[in-house]
């Protein structure tokens, strides 16, 4: 099994939600070993990260808030998240163009 380490980065995501990085593929399982979100905005905004597994979407995080121009690390130090094939991550925000986002993972084939 081959692991390469790897970066997703996302530009001012808003109201729609968002798949991260790609619906992972057959043989293939991710590690998420950080996840950054920055609110670019002059207000607070609330953003939502979940997992969808092609048939179920299961939150990590909902409508939580993050202060002006700060950012919240969702993922990372002793929280990982692994995503088997058929997954995907999906970020959104309640105020468009609103979050830049950075995923780390381990990716796994």
């Amino acid at each position: 099994m081959a692991s390469t380490f790897k970066n997703r980065t996302l530009r001012a995501v808003g109201t729609s939600p968002v798949d991260v990085g790609a619906v992972v593929s057959a043989g293939v399982e991710v590690t998420i070993i950080g996840l950054s979100l920055a609110n670019l905005t002059g207000g607070g905004i609330k953003a939502t990260i979940a997992v969808n597994d092609g048939t179920n979407t299961t939150n990590i995080v909902k409508n939580v808030p993050i202060p002006t121009e700060t950012a919240l690390v969702a993922i990372g130090g002793d929280q990982k998240v692994v995503l088997m094939a058929g997954d995907k991550l999906i970020v959104t925000s309640d105020t468009a163009s609103s979050l830049d986002v950075v995923m780390s993972f381990l990716e796994i084939t």
